[in-house]
């Protein structure tokens, strides 16, 4: 794993697992804003669930912005989690530790500790590529998210891919285009109905 700095400033790793970054060139902490905090159109008092904390920017950005607000995020990879203790930024370092009231942080894969989050209103889904982590992308996990979510509830995704987006819908999702951030296309908003 090593360290890239991205154009708003902000770095992210390099995974030499899956072969790609963890965020976008164009700004790691402007897309979790962005793709996910503004996309989600997060409100106070909402339950969220982080899948695939990563950094932990997305959780991180959430609460920065919103009041109020509990945080349920699953990672699988241990190493990454010691990595970002090394990024000195307290309140992922507080998550990663176990120390910050509102964020529980669920260590395992998010095919099966899925199945140990309750009800929430947003989903962060932000997983690898659908070519590097096809199994998070499929219909089945995207009915589980849809399982977990109150009525009205919204996933966001930075991906736009057609395949993810059809796995959205037949997995009972209304989808739609959020605004492109940085040099990709649209992310993908996906609600409850």
């Amino acid at each position: 794993m090593r360290l890239v700095k991205t154009n708003d400033g902000s770095v992210t790793f390099y995974s030499e697992k899956y072969k790609e970054c963890f965020h976008s060139s164009s700004g790691a902490m402007e897309e979790a804003l962005k793709k996910f905090v503004l996309a989600s159109k997060l409100k106070e008092g909402e339950r969220v669930l982080d899948v695939c904390f990563g950094l932990g920017y997305n959780t991180f950005m959430a609460l920065k912005n919103v009041d109020n607000i509990s945080v349920v995020a699953l990672e699988k990879d241990k190493e990454v989690l010691e990595e970002i203790e090394k990024l000195g930024i307290d309140l992922i370092n507080k998550i990663v530790r176990g120390e910050c009231e509102n964020v529980k942080l669920i260590i395992g894969d998010a095919l099966e500790t899925i199945d140990f989050v309750d009800e929430v209103d947003v989903i962060f889904h932000d997983p690898f590529s659908l070519k590097k982590n096809p199994e998070l992308w499929t219909e089945s996990f995207f009915k589980k998210e849809f399982d977990k979510l109150s009525n009205g509830g919204r996933l966001v995704t930075y991906s736009c891919a057609r395949e993810v987006r059809e796995n959205l819908k037949k997995a009972g999702f209304k989808v739609y285009d959020v605004e492109a951030v940085g040099r990709r296309g649209p992310s993908t908003l996906a609600v409850k109905v």
